[in-house]
Order: C-alpha cells, then structure tokens, then sequence
C-alpha cells in the first residue's frame, strides 16, 4: 500500500512539474490613446501570479513577460499620469505567443495610476476613442467563442441588441434597427471595400461565406447608428475591421481543417530586432478539393468553389514612422443546371471577384501629433448568366468596379482634455457596367446597362475630443460628401456624448445626419423604349439621407455584470421611390429602396420617400469570468416607410421584437493544458414581412399574385434559432491543436423565407431557410 501511495505521489509530482514547463510569452506595446505616442515606463503585471511576474516598457513602449504559465490571466496595467487598466481572462496558449496593443487615457488630474487599475474593465468599448454610442469592439476570441459564428464577424453580430438576420440563412446578411442590410458599410484598415463575402450580389453587403480570417484578424469595431465624424456614405451599420500585426520575433504558423475550407497561416519578423513582421492566411474550399479528387459531394447539379488571400506587412522604423502593406481578395463561383425531369429548364451561374489592398503610412510629427496616409486599391467583378439549359441566354451581367483612394488624417493633441482630428478622402471610381435581357417577344438583346467610364467621391471630416472633466467626455464634429457623377453635396454635422457617475453609472448619447449612396448601376441603368432609344433616368439620383439620434444607460451591477440600454430615432429621408406620383399601380405606389437588399432598376425613381425606425434595446452582459460568461438582449422596435402615395407601412423587416442569448462554459479538464468550451446561441425574432397573397386572382392567374395595396402587412413566422458550440483544445510543448463542432439550426427548424401559390395544390407553400447546418474542424497551431 505504501508503494503505491508513493507511486501516485510520483506521478502526480511528475504531472505537476511537467504542468509548470507549458509557458509562454505575454508581449506588446503600450501607447496614448489620444496621440498614438508611446508610453515609457508603464508597469504590465500578471494578477494573482506567485511570485509576481511583470514587465516595464521600453523607450518604444513595448514590454515582455516571459515564463507565463499556460491558462488564463489578467494583466494590470499602470504608469503615472493616465488612467489604468485591466485586461481579464487572457488565453495563453503554447502554440502562439501573446501580443497586445494596448491604449491607456491620461488622467485629467493628478493620480496614482494604480488607484484606478482594478476598476478600469471596460469590456467591448469600441478602439475608436470619438464614438460614444451604439458602438462595441468585437474581439477574435469572441468570434471563436461564440456558437456557429464560423469566425465571420456579421455572424458574431447577430448576438447584439437590434441586430436580426436579413431572412435567410444561407447569407450573413443583418438587419440592424429595422434598416435593409444594403446601408452597411465595410471598412478594412481605415479603408472602404467592396462587400468581403463570397457569393454576394451587386450593392448587397453580405454573402454565404465571409472572406475574412480570424486567423489575421485583429479586434474591430461594429456600429449602429449615431456615427462619429470619420464614417460617410452610410445609413444602417458600419464594421470598422483591422488586420493584426505579426509576430515581429518568432515564426508562428497555423493550419486549419474544416468543411468551410482548408486554411494555412503563417507570421512572423522581418529583420532582427526592428520590430517588423509579416502575417499571411490563405483558404480554399473544402468542397472543390473533394471534387478534384472525384469525391463530388453536390452531386452533378453544384459546383460551388471558393478561395481566399489575406495578408499584412508591417514594417517599423526609426525615424520616418511606419509602413502596412496590407491586402485581402477572393475568388468564388457557383453553377446550378438543373434535371429536366424534375426541376424548371432553367441554369444559372455566377462568378464573383473581390480584391483590396492597400499601403498605410503613420508618421508621427511630433510627441503629440501623426499624421496617417493610405493610398489603396478595391475593386469588385460579378459575372452572372441565366439561360435555358444553355439553349438561349436571357440574362447577363458584367459588372466591374475598381477604387483608387487616397486618404489622410491628422491627429493632434493639444493636453489632456483636447484632441482634433481632420481628415479627407478621395475617391476614384472606375466602372464598367454591362448588362443584357432577352426580349421574347421582339427575339432580341437589350443592353440595360452599358458604360465604361469613371467618377470621383470626396469627403471630408473634422472631429473634436472634449473631456470637459473626468467623467465627462464630448466628441464633437462634421463629415461632408461629394459626389461629382450628379454634383451633389452632403454637409453632415455629428455629435457625442459619454457621462461617468461615481456609482458606476454612465450616461450616453449621440445626434447626427447620415447619408449612402446608391450601387453605380442604378445610377447607370437604362429604359429601353420600344422601337429603339433609352435613357438613364436616375443618374440625379440623390444618396438616401438619415438623422440618428440615441440617448443610453449603463450600469456595473458587480465586477463581472454589466447592463446596457439605449433608446432611438431614426428619420429616414429624400429615400429613392417610385419617379411617378401619378401611377395606379400598387407595387409602384408601394415601392421603397428601404425594403430591398441589393440589385438595381432602370425604372424612374425620385428622392421623394421617408422612413422612420425607432425602439428600445436592453442588454444584461456577464464577462467571461470564472470560466463562464453569458449575454442576454431584448429589443423592442418599429420600422416603417411612405412610398410615392404618402401611405405609411411597415417595413419588410420591421419584425417587431428580437430576443438573443449567448453563453458558454470553459471546463479545465485535469490541467490547463486541456480545455472543453461548450457554447449556445439563441435567437427569436418576428419574421420579415411581404405583400399578402391574392388567392382568388393567383387561382384565376395561375400563379402567385400578390396585394400591393397592403403591402408588407403580411409578417412571416417568427424566426427560431439554437445553434450549439462544443471545442477541445489540448496544449503540447511548442504546440496547440484544437477540435470543433459548431452546428447552426441544431434543432432543424424550419423558419419561412417566403411564401407562394402552387396552382396545382391550390395551396400557398412556406419555402423555408436552411436546416441543419454543422461544422467540424480542426485547428493546429505551432
């Protein structure tokens, strides 16, 4: 018995030892929030460690903590003159070290930096230091966190307060606040791009499978409404994204497994201590390689291919500044040919090209000045064709855009309570647009869309930062816009407000104007006229225009617990309709850009409807602590609109109510080498709405016809949704790998896309969104 009490001692000894050897390193660089200068001095210390391991930053502000024991751990960071901070529950792992940018405030009055540390835990304000409300940061452990994200940021959205999926399930298009998710705007390292989602559509801001890589993403900003200053050409919600910088002194690589796709990434320096470095991730589609190996999965219907290329280059040095060169671009198609026994004679497919890339240069001017420049390329290509078996061709497209953008900000802090920021932004926009329809009845082509040509789109913004005292912080300012295809000009005043109380309490608010502008083919489209002729009729086109206004509450209810609550107005107004207040048909009379996802018309339309949405959101956040965490939303809203009658209706995603729940638990298993996460999401919101169905003239008619005089009365089933996470990541030596399940719709419910008469079951059928979605794979990081 005593033998084998000493063998168990031994072994666990020997676990225990081995236990202590999976460390790692903790690094990064400190930096003024306000100025972007380094802070010299700044004491990094790792809470609760035994002994107490830290580190001090150096001349360039960066720290390093070497010997970090494998789990999780908050960091306290301090230095005389600002505002300290804690950054809790940090995942350290063997296969990766941890690098950090972090940004303190300095303090408006005189303090010992260590008095604030414990209370300074702000999780989920947005990087951007002039936004106030409606704006949270996203970080890259919360989009592998939480259940069915597949590390796509619009997925990880779709658990804040307002914040609804667009009605179908195959795409990751949001619905934020009643608005149609073409009012998004993307925005990668300071830049605008195209719409970053494989298989999306012309002016449509989602797509089945987002572009981006966790892998090189850093943790980004999501918006919605009541926007600062810098943000143009934007009506609904704004995704301000940054690419991380790589490792600047070890190589690090990944390789990732999954049925979304097989990935590898790679980072690390460039150069010995210079502080550069490179991070690349590159991703193709799991379904095509089976399909090159003769594992045709889709069957011979679907061909669905996708690839993607993400990468940063930063470059560091010792007196002109710093220098990015950054890029994403994908390449995705998709063929559906139909059996002609069972299904319509009918074929499409579609081609879709995205590209951005860009140089970044931040010179610093002064302790309290920089100046940032990008010079950037973004374009787009959809190619789309439907025809009848490859019999005739009825329809194509061709559309292609490509951006030339300069843009430059200066940034300077006059003290503590003082900072301004001007900028401005140029935009040249090369385009060429084709498109063609197959006019039965006179067996030809009309091009409804042909030009090659260019324009540009200028905008300009100045903002102001006031922290009239500690608690009290105003950000005020003005964006104006250009657009010179039609000359019209938008002056766009903006303002913010964030109030502290001692209790824990804050106040906040944020008032502006806001404007988007249209997909160039709209602007382009053309009438053809019978008997020859056309005319482009809306190339006058204005930007549909909005004033946001939001006023919010929040509350510490313990260290750990956070509740959240805003209340809005949004006036939507000059929003494209119907050019012709005479007409008496309901669908035109009915008509409203608010209620479409993307496309475009060459029909007239006029700047002559309004809309409003308005409500109420609450959020319960409980942080990830104690291995466990959970966020519980409740919105409550209206979304209505007036077409060219003046009538007004709901919205088609004025769905009323959304209720969202995410939480998880982290279980050490043994050690905290091994870890299990299991994560849940829930979602339950009022369905989108449509036109009620005519039963009576689709039986005379023979198929659906639908009642426009009420339209979008009809509201669809509610949407349901659980979506289940369960991951297990083990932590070798130099190593980590990590397995994971994410199943969306794991109950298989069948939520409504839309309903339609079939003449020959006399009967309206539901058609439904996706069942059943999973997703394994596997991660290994070394």
């Amino acid at each position: 018995m005593k033998r084998l009490i000493n063998l168990v001692a031994g072994l666990l000894l020997f676990f225990s030892v081995h236990a202590q050897d999976f460390t790692q390193t903790i690094k990064g660089r400190i930096i003024d929030q306000q100025s972007g200068a380094s802070i010299i001095g700044a004491s990094v210390v790792v809470l609760n460690s035994t002994p107490t391991i830290g580190g001090v930053t150096d001349v360039n502000g960066y720290f390093r903590i070497q010997h970090v024991a494998v789990g999780r751990h908050s960091l306290a960071i301090s230095s005389i003159g600002y505002e300290g901070k804690t950054l809790p529950n940090i995942m350290v792992s063997t296969g990766k070290e941890v690098v950090l940018e972090v940004e303190l405030t300095e303090a408006l009055v005189e303090m010992e930096a260590i008095e604030v540390v414990a209370n300074n835990q702000e999780k989920g304000q947005p990087l951007n230091d002039m936004a106030t409300v409606s704006a949270i940061s996203l970080s890259v452990e919360e989009l592998g966190r939480y259940a069915a994200t597949f590390d796509d940021p619009a997925r990880a959205a779709l658990s804040q307060a307002g914040v609804t999926t667009g009605g179908d399930d195959l795409l990751n298009e949001i619905v934020i606040r009643g608005n149609s998710p073409k009012g998004m705007l993307w925005r990668l390292e300071g830049v605008e791009i195209p719409n970053p989602n494989h298989f999306g559509s012309i002016g449509s801001s989602a797509g089945g499978i987002s572009m981006l890589s966790s892998n090189v993403l850093s943790n980004s900003d999501f918006f919605t409404g009541a926007f600062p200053a810098q943000y143009g050409n934007v009506t609904s919600g704004i995704f301000d994204l940054n690419m991380r910088k790589g490792n600047f002194d070890q190589h690090e690589h990944s390789f990732q497994a999954g049925l979304l796709g097989l990935a590898l990434a790679s980072e690390g320096p460039i150069g010995s201590n210079s502080n550069s470095s490179y991070l690349v991730n590159y991703r193709y589609s799991t379904l095509a390689l089976f399909d090159k190996i003769g594992l045709n999965i889709l069957g011979d219907q679907e061909d669905v291919t996708f690839q993607d290329l993400s990468f940063k280059v930063h470059l560091a040095t010792k007196k002109s500044g710093s220098f990015s060169i950054w890029g994403l671009g994908g390449n995705n198609t998709y063929t559906y040919i139909p059996d002609p026994v069972f299904d319509e004679p009918y074929s499409d497919s579609n081609v879709h090209n995205m590209g951005a890339v860009g140089v970044t240069h931040v010179a610093y001017l002064s302790p309290n000045t920089y100046l940032e420049s990008i010079v950037s390329l973004t374009g787009y290509n959809l190619n789309y064709q439907f025809d009848t078996l490859n019999v005739r061709t009825l329809e194509t497209e061709d559309i292609a855009e490509t951006t030339t953008r300069i843009s430059s900000y200066i940034n300077h802090k006059f003290n503590a309570k003082n900072t301004l920021r001007v900028g401005g932004i140029v935009s040249r926009i090369n385009f060429n647009l084709k498109s063609t329809e197959w006019i039965k009845k006179d067996s030809s082509y009309v091009f409804v869309l042909d030009d090659r040509d260019h324009t540009y789109f200028i905008q300009g913004f100045g903002q102001w930062q006031h922290r009239a005292t500690q608690n009290l912080t105003i950000n005020s300012g003005v964006h104006i816009s250009h657009f010179l295809l039609n000359g019209n000009t938008y002056l766009e005043p903006r303002l913010g407000y964030r109030y502290k109380l001692a209790d824990g309490s804050t106040f906040t608010g944020g008032f502006g104007l806001h404007s988007r502008m249209e997909s160039l083919a709209l602007y382009m489209a053309r009438d053809v006229f019978e008997g020859g002729g056309d005319k482009a009729y809306n190339r006058d086109l204005g930007f549909t225009r909005a004033a946001h206004g939001v006023v919010g509450y929040e509350k510490m209810l313990g260290k750990n617990l956070r509740f959240k609550t805003e209340v809005y107005y949004q006036y939507l107004y000059d929003v494209p309709v119907w050019g012709n207040d005479t007409t008496t048909n309901a669908g035109e009379r009915s008509f409203s850009a608010l209620n479409t996802y993307d496309g475009y018309t060459s029909f007239p339309l006029a700047n002559n409807g309004t809309g409003k949405n308005y409500g109420v959101e609450f959020t319960l956040d409980k942080f990830f602590a104690n291995n466990h965490y959970f966020m519980v939303t409740t919105s409550l809203y209206e979304s209505k609109y007036a077409g060219v009658d003046g009538v007004e209706r709901d919205t088609r995603f004025n769905g009323n109510y959304i209720f969202n729940f995410v939480g998880g638990k982290e279980f050490q298993l043994g050690s905290p080498q091994r870890t299990l996460n299991v994560n849940v999401r829930m979602i339950y919101a009022g369905g989108k709405r449509e036109a009620p169905i005519d039963v009576e003239a689709s039986r005379n008619e023979g198929y659906t016809v639908r009642d426009f005089t009420r339209n979008f009365e009809s509201r669809l089933e509610d949407y349901k949704r659980l979506d289940l996470g369960v991951s297990y990541k083990k932590n070798k030596t130099k190593t980590a790998y990590t397995i994971s399940v994410n199943v969306q719709n794991v109950l298989g419910i069948e939520n409504v896309y839309s309903q339609y008469y079939i003449p020959k079951q006399d009967a309206i059928f539901s058609a439904t969104q996706l069942g059943v979605f999973p997703n394994l794979s596997y991660k290994l990081d070394f």
